[in-house]
């Protein structure tokens, strides 16, 4: 089985020179180098911020080296990456700095408030600054009077597209759990326990736990969304077995969080694994999780994508530590004995991104391995308690939480 220590490490120790540009985190190939065709996303830049703040946290890299890359991170989000005329944060810009990508999504905000708090928890300067004004943000801008997430706006933070996607929603729930971790202010919890309230008690429990991804701007689903592009990165056709998964530990995050938490949580979490597990795993008699399925429960897309098996990993230690069930450790141990013998490249480091439906090295839907953010927390997520969130965890000595404008 893996060794999390030294793969944590290691994973690390790929990601260092995505540092390249004083802009933000690179996308990297396959040999852990910066892609020159790609833009600095500020998608990646916050998830290697995180990264590295939990790395500095765990000690991964030698001396202040993971320090300096966590900072590194928060000043590009707090510099080149920032819209600093219009406000929010511009999907890519070049790597000296110029924009490219002016729209302004969800997606990347929500890891921005990720980055800011693993930040904070791990002392980074201008971390405080830069979690209150990302808050402000979306709460202003993401989240509609009835706290759904608004999926994109154009750079002046005015009107956006005509969708609504359960991706950025989930992954705002993870920033909200972070945030609330950090502050101390439990109306984010709330924030994040309403989304998912919506989006798993109500559509994904109507649907067989089959959720839904694509929703137009009243939040009816669109089942055919896609369907000519079904493995597109961020928005594929029909179901993904790997956010069934990916909501499933989410879930457990937030009942161990609340206070009083709805028993529906559990109850959710484990349908939605259920689901994953009997429509993704070797739905086509290879071993490995498809990408996607359709609405029947066939499988759609059979790449399998190092994301998945991650979040699987994760889960299954998630419900085993909330249930203490044996199964969930039998299914936990079958994800990371996959995990070590498909995805691990010890020759040129990291998670191979993408393997076929034969589990060779494939490169249909993603190229390169552009960072380490699935793989890295989920080897912690998997062994961890549930709550509070991993950078407040590692925090050492525990600080008392800050207030949110302190």
């Amino acid at each position: 089985m893996i060794d999390a220590d030294a793969e944590c490490r290691r994973l690390a120790g790929f990601a260092r020179p995505s540092a390249a540009s004083p802009a933000g985190f690179w996308w990297l190939d396959e040999s852990g180098h910066p892609d020159p065709a790609e833009p600095v996303h500020t998608w990646i830049t916050a998830r290697m911020t995180h990264v590295f703040a939990l790395a500095h946290l765990r000690g991964d890299l030698p001396g202040s080296e993971a320090a300096e890359l966590a900072a590194h991170g928060i000043r590009a989000m707090s510099g080149a990456l920032r819209d600093d005329e219009l406000g929010g944060w511009y999907a890519s810009v070049s790597t000296d700095g110029e924009p490219i990508d002016t729209l302004k999504e969800a997606y990347a905000h929500a890891f921005v408030i990720l980055a800011a708090s693993s930040g904070v928890a791990a002392g980074v300067p201008g971390a405080d600054a830069l979690l209150d004004e990302a808050l402000g943000v979306m709460q202003q801008h993401f989240l509609d009077d009835s706290g759904r997430v608004v999926d994109s706006l154009e750079r002046d933070l005015g009107s956006g597209e005509a969708y609504r996607g359960a991706n950025s929603s989930m992954h705002t729930v993870e920033a909200f759990l972070a945030a609330g971790d950090v502050t101390g202010d439990g109306a984010w919890h709330q924030r994040a326990l309403a989304i998912a309230e919506h989006l798993i008690h109500d559509v994904a429990r109507s649907h067989g736990y089959d959720l839904p991804e694509h929703f137009d701007l009243s939040w009816s689903p669109l089942l055919d969304y896609n369907a000519d592009r079904p493995g597109d990165p961020f928005r594929p056709y029909g179901c993904t077995p790997g956010h069934l998964l990916e909501w499933s530990r989410l879930l457990l995050h937030l009942d161990a969080s609340l206070p009083q938490p709805p028993s529906w949580l559990v109850e959710d979490a484990r349908a939605l694994f259920a689901r994953a597990v009997e429509v993704g795993w070797s739905a086509d008699g290879e071993t490995g999780f498809v990408y996607t399925t359709s609405w029947d429960g066939k499988p759609v897309t059979r790449l399998r994508l190092h994301w998945v098996a991650a979040e699987a990993l994760a889960a299954a230690g998630a419900l085993h530590t909330r249930t203490g069930e044996t199964t969930y450790d039998d299914w936990r141990q079958r994800f990371e004995a996959y995990i070590e013998t498909h995805l691990v490249d010890r020759e040129h480091g990291n998670w191979h991104h993408e393997l076929d439906e034969h589990n060779r090295p494939s490169h249909v839907v993603w190229h390169g391995k552009p960072d380490v953010y699935h793989a890295y927390q989920a080897l912690l997520l998997a062994r961890l308690p549930l709550a509070p969130v991993l950078s407040v965890q590692l925090r050492q000595p525990q600080e008392p939480p800050r207030e949110v404008g302190s």
